[in-house]
């Protein structure tokens, strides 16, 4: 079950614009054989300059979805990040069909997500070096192609994971060559 948490910065969500987000994100369940149990949230923010911003996190043991757009109309900004999702679905589904040929379909592969928790912290030191967000996250055992992935479907420069055959903590990164590192913890 889709749980959704809609939020406005300088905008009210009314209930025809949560209908409509949840709606479109709904559509995402075409992807799974069951209805993930996960929570979807949506931020949507309206600046000064009536230009608007969505954002949509859908964070699972297995996949995060993430997807941010800029647009001057919410609704087609809504729509438009639909369609940033589904192609971060297929192409997830896309690598993962190459692994799971032995192993069952990829839809079951999906049926198996579940949410993950993010909280935020409150700053811990006055300092320059204090910590002004915190994420959870459990790791999952995977190999370094598929953290790969899931960091460029992020969009970040590094993915912590837990390696599947070693069982160690590992942490792949973008290199500024554009090619990636892997470091081992021993």
């Amino acid at each position: 079950m889709l749980n959704y948490n809609i939020r406005g910065e300088n905008i009210e969500v009314t209930p025809a614009i949560r209908e409509h987000v949840e709606n479109k994100i709904g559509k995402l369940e075409r992807y799974f054989n069951e209805t993930p149990d996960a929570n979807v949230n949506v931020n949507l923010k309206v600046y000064p300059d009536k230009k608007t911003k969505v954002e949509v996190t859908i964070p699972m043991p297995n996949l995060v979805l993430r997807a941010e757009e800029r647009h001057d109309d919410m609704y087609a900004g809504i729509d438009l990040i639909i369609d940033k999702l589904e192609r971060q679905i297929r192409k997830h589904k896309t690598k993962v069909n190459r692994k799971m040929r032995d192993k069952g379909s990829p839809k079951e592969y999906f049926a198996a997500i579940e949410g993950l928790t993010e909280a935020t912290a409150p700053p811990i030191d006055e300092d320059d070096h204090e910590v002004v967000r915190k994420k959870r996250f459990n790791l999952k055992p995977m190999d370094s192609e598929e953290a790969i992935l899931q960091m460029d479907l992020l969009g970040h420069n590094f993915f912590i994971f837990t390696d599947a055959e070693t069982n160690s903590t590992n942490i792949v990164y973008k290199r500024r060559d554009g090619k990636y590192g892997l470091i081992e913890a021993t």
